[in-house]
């Protein structure tokens, strides 16, 4: 069993919502790619064959640019936060054809004391939203079966950060998923402590991840017309 991530890396990414400042990052840009960049890459290579027994419409690229590796600099264009830099790394097992139209996508958060793994698509416009919930109307038993399986709940969760205050408008009050309806980001996710994180069993732990939230990504791939 091989192990990816370390102790350093997260106490870098400790030391760097401490100091996160350029000057900083740059003296220890070397820990950055030794301890965090480089052992996801690796990660990201051997979770291909794993992904692929999953659906072979999905990516996991460990290229340094354009990849499945979100970058660590933070946009600050638009934000009153200006720190520069994200103190967490993230990277998306993605749809192939995620680049041409909305689709859901796996993904994997590495940070000291909240690491997850997660599938599903998050802030989509709100045609996307629509259409999902349209065919969540339209296929209950199908949604029962990708969302609320026992084992599946058992594992995951429902993401219940952003929702409408009230169901949205055009829907039966005795929907029995209503309030399911009232989810702006269509996302199950689960933690994953450090220390599997950095343990020898982590690319075993995803690749059941990976199997246990297929039924939940094809469900969404299907409401929005992409193969699975």
């Amino acid at each position: 069993m091989t192990t990816y991530f370390t102790e350093k890396s997260l106490k870098f990414l400790r030391a760097l919502a401490r100091h996160n400042e350029r000057a900083w990052f740059q003296d220890h840009r070397d820990d950055y790619e030794n301890h965090v960049r480089e052992p996801f890459r690796r990660l990201l290579d051997d979770l291909q064959a794993p992904l692929a027994r999953v659906s072979t419409h999905y990516r996991a690229d460990p290229a340094k640019v354009g990849g499945s590796l979100f970058r660590i600099h933070r946009d600050t264009r638009f934000a009153n936060d200006k720190t520069p830099y994200k103190g967490w790394q993230g990277a998306r097992l993605f749809h192939e054809r995620s680049r041409q139209v909305p689709a859901p996508s796996f993904y994997l958060h590495l940070q000291p004391g909240n690491c997850f793994m997660g599938g599903g698509i998050w802030h989509p416009e709100l045609p996307v939203q629509r259409r999902i919930r349209q065919f969540i109307f339209d296929n209950p038993g199908g949604w029962k079966a990708a969302a609320h399986a026992p084992a599946f709940r058992r594992r995951f969760d429902l993401d219940a950060e952003d929702m409408l205050v009230r169901p949205p408008r055009g829907f039966p009050a005795d929907f029995e998923y209503i309030d399911d309806l009232r989810h702006r980001n269509f996302v199950a996710w689960r933690a994953i402590e450090d220390n599997v994180m950095v343990g020898p069993r982590l690319l075993a732990t995803l690749e059941k991840d990976l199997q246990a939230l297929a039924p939940f990504m094809d469900y969404l791939c299907a409401a929005l017309d992409l193969e699975f």
